[in-house]
């Protein structure tokens, strides 16, 4: 790593490695070594800013949890009622979180849940893995039923949990966008009430 590069630099190159390496080769193939390769950097450095490969991975749960609960809310703001349907504005919201690091986060925390703990000792339980994205949802959800388009018996929490976790499934398996899509809308086909006309 070059003179003069700025700690919080150095931290997301090696975030940004990992990802690939997860990517490329599965959570399997996530070792110190193959961070520092990947970002092309000396194998002491990992170690100097996170003090081992488990700190590592910590601070990669926090960093990303962190980031998700960010983009989640931005996508909210940035898309309410621009969609025709609820499935639309949802698979739009979801679209909208950053990649690959979202699909590596997803698979990360299905190979080491434990790594939401960790996140959750720093950020809180509402904030660590992907419990932000799930509450944006079920915002988003809460916002279609003041909509009218929303069933009123529904519970948004229940269906923003369903609609996360086919998700996750999705970056998890490789499944494509419009298989995800596909089933969102599938899920959301019985809550969901005709948009109000003029939409």
């Amino acid at each position: 790593m070059p003179r003069g590069v700025a700690i919080d630099g150095a931290r997301q190159r090696l975030f940004a490695a990992a990802e690939e390496v997860i990517l490329r080769g599965g959570v399997g193939r996530l070792t110190g070594r193959a961070v520092t390769a990947q970002a092309g950097v000396a194998t002491g450095l990992l170690h100097a800013h996170f003090g081992d490969f488990d700190g590592f991975l910590a601070a990669y749960a926090v960093d990303r949890s962190f980031l998700l609960v960010a983009e989640a809310g931005e996508a909210i703001s940035a898309g309410a009622g621009a969609e025709s349907t609820v499935a639309e504005s949802l698979c739009a919201q979801l679209d909208a979180l950053p990649q690959p690091a979202t699909t590596a986060f997803a698979r990360l925390l299905a190979a080491r849940p434990d790594l939401r703990g960790r996140a959750a000792e720093v950020l809180g339980e509402d904030a660590a893995g992907f419990e932000g994205v799930t509450a944006a949802v079920a915002e988003r959800l809460a916002a279609a039923q003041l909509e009218g388009r929303l069933r009123p018996d529904v519970r948004a929490d229940d269906l923003a949990y369903a609609v996360v976790a086919v998700a996750l499934r999705a970056w998890c398996a490789g499944d494509s966008d419009d298989r995800r899509r596909t089933t969102v809308a599938a899920i959301l086909s019985a809550s969901v009430d005709a948009p109000p006309a003029g939409d």
